[in-house]
């Protein structure tokens, strides 16, 4: 991973530009699941480089332990993700016990893999549980997503809004729909709500489809996205571009100040950007096996240069 260490080198350290050491708030809302690194995308932009090769997938049994700091903690949200989440052999189980416990479930999914026969009933599953869905869309338009994603993704993408909106998504109050746009290049996303105007405008009036809000994420320089950075010769500018955009007033709501990331192999972390890097929590207790309440608070966050992404310009959601 030269690349990385190239992060860590072309700009000065993401700890001495804010000052301090981060800390997680005294109460963490989010449990963060990454359950699998498989999908049925190769996706340019992806931090952790999934793919349809790859099969790590969590257990029954860290999925069992996950249910368990669930009963124990009361996080208010369960965050779901991966990979394509769907493929996991344990994703149906926890959205069953974490609606039990009435917990807020949300899953991001990249849709296209509801065109697949063996996941054609996941969405209505979904609405049987009230899942909130975090969609990527990273255009509204064909070529721009395409290009991150793969041909065809785009029409595949916009079938899957149309059938969510169908089953109430974005329409019910209960059925929240949420896109997600990154960039397409080296640089960080316009303002969010002025491209939430556009998508909203465009979707409806080309495809009829709705959705409730847009998330801009700005890429991470790591993983697909930062090799490709890198093999483009575009990682120092982009590193540059992200530190001479810092926003010291987004720094209290960055996202690993109130979440805990679990990977599929029980591992714990900040963020899900972490989980990527194999960067653990400081302190001992390092899997979903031998956490502690304790552990969870007020705990000092590992930080590098690739946390410049979330806080550039109006900072990533």
């Amino acid at each position: 991973m030269d690349y990385f260490k190239k992060v860590n080198q072309t700009v000065s350290k993401f700890d001495d530009r804010v000052g301090y050491k981060l800390k997680t708030k005294n109460k963490i809302d989010i449990l963060q699941l990454n359950i699998t690194r498989t999908c049925n995308l190769s996706c340019k932009h992806c931090h952790l480089s999934c793919n349809p090769n790859r099969r790590e997938d969590m257990s029954v049994d860290v999925a069992k332990k996950c249910v368990e700091l669930l009963k124990s903690y009361n996080f208010s949200t369960v965050d779901i993700t991966g990979g394509a989440p769907e493929m996991s052999g344990v994703f149906k189980y926890l959205v069953e016990e974490a609606s039990k416990l009435n917990k807020n479930v949300m899953i991001r999914s990249n849709l296209t893999i509801y065109n697949k026969e063996d996941y054609k009933d996941i969405p209505q599953f979904l609405r049987n549980h009230k899942l909130d869905i975090i969609a990527s869309l990273p255009f509204y338009e064909r070529e721009k997503t395409d290009k991150v994603r793969g041909l065809g993704v785009f029409e595949d993408s916009i079938r899957i809004l149309k059938i969510l909106n169908e089953l109430g998504y974005g329409k019910d109050p209960y059925l929240n729909l949420n896109l997600v746009y990154n960039p397409s290049g080296a640089m960080i996303p316009q303002s969010e709500e002025e491209l939430e105007q556009v998508y909203r405008v465009k979707l409806k009036e080309d495809y009829g489809i709705i959705f409730n809000d847009l998330f801009a994420i700005t890429n991470s320089p790591i993983g697909n996205f930062g090799k490709w950075l890198d093999k483009s010769r575009n990682l120092d500018r982009y590193m540059n571009r992200l530190y001479n955009s810092f926003n010291d007033e987004v720094i209290e709501e960055v996202m690993c100040r109130s979440t805990l990331s679990v990977d599929y192999d029980g591992t714990i972390h900040d963020c899900d950007f972490n989980l990527s890097l194999g960067l653990g929590i400081k302190g001992k207790n390092k899997t979903i096996f031998d956490i502690t309440v304790n552990d969870l608070e007020n705990r000092p966050i590992v930080t590098a240069n690739h946390c410049y992404s979330c806080t550039a310009g109006a900072g990533s959601s």
